[in-house]
């Protein structure tokens, strides 16, 4: 009588299934803290408000027209910026292929990776966390400085910022409230946002 082979046992995905849980955790609070920060943000008709355009009387003058703008549409501006950058990306493919294969690289070896994932090996070779660090900050170099990655985040950082400067000295700051600069109103949001993107990412190098 032929004996009945054991039950295979289902193996358990415990690794996977933290990463998944902690990318999840990430994801919510930065955009938690997205929502709060763009909470902040300026009326859009008061940003483009055609009749309080003029041209600056001197250099210094449009130093201060643009000193105040930014502090007071500080998070329209990093809005603009943003569309700038997403928009130069999803003009071209490819870069925002390479840009986005490194940013799941940078997540799945390092950033979301548990403590306890085996050790990576390749070519037969064990790698430590240390050593994986080092081959992503080269990796990263190497995608930024001989593709158009760096070239295109650039031009997109500066065609941004020349319209935000353009903006800003042009803008006729007198009819806004400025009170709220002092007291650090929408930098609050912003700076909750860059505090939870840091507190996620450090929370996930720890765990």
């Amino acid at each position: 009588m032929a004996s009945t082979p054991p039950p295979i046992l289902p193996v358990s995905s415990a690794g996977g299934g933290a990463t998944a849980s902690l990318l999840r955790l990430s994801l919510s609070r930065l955009s938690d803290s997205a929502r709060r920060s763009l909470a902040h943000r300026r009326p859009w008709p008061e940003l483009f408000d055609r009749s309080a355009f003029a041209r600056p009387d001197s250099l210094s003058d449009a130093a201060s027209r643009l000193r105040k703008n930014l502090g007071y549409f500080r998070v329209n501006y990093l809005a603009l910026l943003a569309a700038t950058l997403a928009l130069s990306l999803l003009s071209h493919p490819f870069s925002l292929l390479l840009l986005l294969a490194l940013v799941a690289a940078w997540g799945s070896l390092y950033l979301f990776r548990p403590a306890d994932a085996a050790p990576l090996v390749l070519f037969r070779r064990t790698f430590s966390d240390r050593e994986i660090l080092a081959g992503l900050v080269l990796l990263s170099l190497l995608v930024v400085f001989l593709t158009s990655v760096g070239s295109l985040l650039v031009s997109a950082l500066m065609i941004g910022a020349v319209v935000v400067c353009a903006h800003g000295a042009f803008r006729v700051p007198e009819d806004l409230f400025l009170d709220d600069q002092e007291s650090g109103g929408p930098a609050g949001g912003l700076l909750s946002f860059l505090g939870g993107a840091a507190a996620s990412a450090g929370q996930a190098v720890r765990i």
